[in-house]
């Protein structure tokens, strides 16, 4: 009996040990000047398809995230697709608001209508000044700026060679003039 006990516990102990071992495994290569195996690193056909329909659900959350903004008369909204440039998020919603009360108001509409929606926020930064407001919904980060500072930190130059998605922006969410946003003329 003493023995069965230890032939399972050992083979418990030998399970365990091989699931702590990498999945992953990297092809060997025959020498120092060979080349890499190119097919070893393309995903496969189903993990393409996960990918492309988590990307278009994300895109369709940030799309949200825009038109919540929008309801809170938000100011040049622009949707940076980052999925295939960076691995922390894939869309990035960038928003202004003309005072630092509205840029604290989009961002609570924002959080509202996502979380709404079934979209956890997973970190908030910013809040409080109304200067501006991050929201982090894993797969969409919301921007929301007063526009002064908003042109200081120039997100949009930081992914200049992200796409920007193309939006229906309502005329009153243009600016025509820079006067237009401070309230002068």
């Amino acid at each position: 009996m003493t023995t069965s006990k230890r032939t399972a516990t050992t083979t418990k102990t030998n399970s365990s040990k091989m699931r702590s071992q990498p999945r992953r495994r990297t092809p060997r290569s025959s020498g120092a000047g060979a080349a890499p195996n190119p097919r070893a690193a393309l995903p496969s056909p189903s993990d393409t398809t996960r990918d492309a329909a988590r990307v278009h659900a994300s895109r369709l959350a940030a799309e949200i995230a825009i038109d919540a903004a929008l309801e809170k008369k938000a100011l040049l909204p622009v949707l940076l697709d980052v999925s295939e440039r960076a691995s922390y998020t894939d869309f990035i919603v960038i928003v202004s608001g003309r005072s630092d009360r509205q840029v604290e108001a989009i961002a609570a509409y924002v959080r509202e209508v996502m979380e709404e929606r079934g979209w956890r926020l997973i970190g908030r930064e910013g809040a409080g000044g109304g200067r501006w407001t991050l929201l982090d919904f894993g797969d969409v980060v919301v921007h929301a700026f007063y526009h002064p500072v908003r042109e200081m930190y120039d997100i949009e130059g930081l992914w200049i060679d992200a796409p920007r998605v193309k939006l229906q922006v309502p005329p009153e969410a243009q600016l025509y003039q820079s006067d237009a946003l401070y309230g002068i003329g």
